[in-house]
């Protein structure tokens, strides 16, 4: 059995690409959950989700992002709950993680063409260390949850009792993955997420506390847990912390701004709720799909901002979406290098190469005009306001999960494009790095130089 085992995970038998390699795995995964949660096991009532509702949910868990066509608190027993978040589970920490995880086990040697694989698809610059790093991955994200999914548990214990163990242990594992499913709509019988917990504390600070852990990139959490200083951090990680700052203050100061006196969000909260509620979404809207405030009573104003934060997202090799915080500030960096009238492109006093700011701009391209052609066609198919469409196509890219609560709405016709969107946004910048990372070749030809008129 282990023999057969070794071989399926043999990827260079397999005579695939590391690209179609990651992107069937995926599918693959998706097709397994598609499956088990059309079984009637899966539900409480004992009847199966259709194979397109089946398969929008088992496509949200695998890719992060947690939109929802069904109240998963009352709609899945308590099998169905586990199939969906072993699916973020596996989904979070990658198809590639939990393989290499298996070979280790059953003590298969990792081969090169797998480790230039794993380093593809955790997004590393080199080969060297990526099982090592994976290895890492594993057990920082099973302590973290555990350690955040047993404070959870305590604080939801004297809630739901014992119930709230297995809330606390099970919310624990969304958050870190960034997925933003979430059970507490068992308890009010709708879509609340954690609007009960708008003024807690602890679960604020528990929620976000591992929304960010998980958000900023397994290299980081190791950076940062190596060196202890900003001074010997990497660039990569000083940027993805910088910006990670920066964004999570703006966007919980604008949105305190726009939504302070909005009676349908949080008008009627106290001055500390208000605070709480605005970081909380800030962060959220980054990649995790919770909320504490109604967010169909969202001011259009509000709305457009979090689109902003949702398109921006997480961080490299971490378990969100978006097209990442460092591409966003290459890309300011670069933006204020030619307004400065520098030839360079610079970030905490080191020269960033031209590729790698050709490499930002190809990815924001290419999202942007996915998004573009999606909510294009979702106002073909749906009859929905466009702030909304865009809101939710946007939340789908991004593997983000926030809705304005037309996910149930849609179309079987809109539920597919989602499909779409929440695979492409969850493999899209795997595939994409293998396409741009690749070493480049100058040809023998060079043509002559020639302007363009820009601007």
């Amino acid at each position: 059995m282990a023999h057969k085992i070794a071989n399926l995970l043999n990827i260079a038998e397999w005579k695939l690409t590391p690209y179609q390699v990651l992107v069937l795995s995926f599918a693959g995964l998706i097709l397994v959950g598609t499956l088990l949660l059309m079984t009637p096991l899966a539900s409480v009532t004992g009847e199966g989700l259709s194979f397109v509702d089946a398969l929008f949910t088992a496509t949200s868990a695998v890719c992060v992002t947690g939109l929802t066509v069904v109240n998963i608190g009352t709609y899945f027993s308590l099998f169905g709950q586990l199939v969906l978040i072993s699916l973020v589970q596996v989904g979070g920490l990658g198809i590639m993680a939990m393989t290499t995880l298996m070979a280790i086990l059953i003590g298969k040697r990792i081969n090169l063409k797998e480790r230039l694989l794993m380093q593809e698809a955790l997004n590393q610059l080199t080969v060297a260390g990526v099982v090592r790093l994976t290895q890492y991955i594993i057990k920082v994200t099973l302590l973290i949850e555990f350690i955040g999914g047993t404070f959870l548990a305590i604080r939801l214990y004297s809630d739901l009792g014992l119930k709230g163990i297995y809330f606390g242990y099970w919310h624990a594992v969304s958050s870190f993955c960034n997925a933003g499913f979430d059970l507490f709509g068992s308890i009010t019988g709708n879509f609340s997420s954690a609007i009960g917990y708008a003024e807690d504390i602890v679960v604020n600070l528990i929620i976000t506390f591992l929304i960010i852990l998980g958000g900023i990139g397994f290299t980081v959490i190791a950076d940062v847990w190596t060196n202890r200083r900003f001074s010997k951090f990497s660039l990569h990680t000083k940027v993805v912390l910088f910006t990670t700052l920066v964004l999570i203050v703006l966007g919980a100061l604008v949105i305190f701004l726009l939504e302070y006196d909005n009676h349908g969000t949080m008008a009627n909260l106290s001055w500390n709720g208000k605070v709480m509620a605005s970081y909380f979404q800030s962060v959220t809207a980054r990649s995790a799909g919770w909320n504490t405030v109604d967010m169909s009573n969202l001011t259009d104003a509000t709305l457009f901002f979090m689109i902003i934060l949702m398109f921006i997202g997480a961080s490299p090799a971490s378990t969100g979406g978006g097209i990442k915080t460092s591409t966003a500030c290459v890309l300011v960096a670069a933006t204020w290098a030619l307004i400065r009238g520098r030839s360079d492109v610079e970030l905490f006093g080191r020269r960033i190469p031209y590729g790698i700011v050709y490499k930002a701009l190809a990815v924001m391209l290419i999202s942007a005009l996915a998004v573009i052609f999606v909510t294009m066609m979702l106002t073909i198919t749906e009859n929905q306001e466009f702030i909304r469409l865009l809101f939710e196509v946007i939340s789908a890219f991004s593997t983000t999960g926030l809705t304005t609560g037309i996910t149930t709405t849609l179309t079987t016709s809109g539920k597919l494009w989602l499909v779409f969107t929440m695979f492409a946004g969850r493999v899209g910048p795997v595939t994409l790095a293998l396409a741009l990372a690749l070493k480049a070749r100058k040809g023998n030809l060079q043509y002559p130089e020639g302007k363009v008129i820009i601007g």
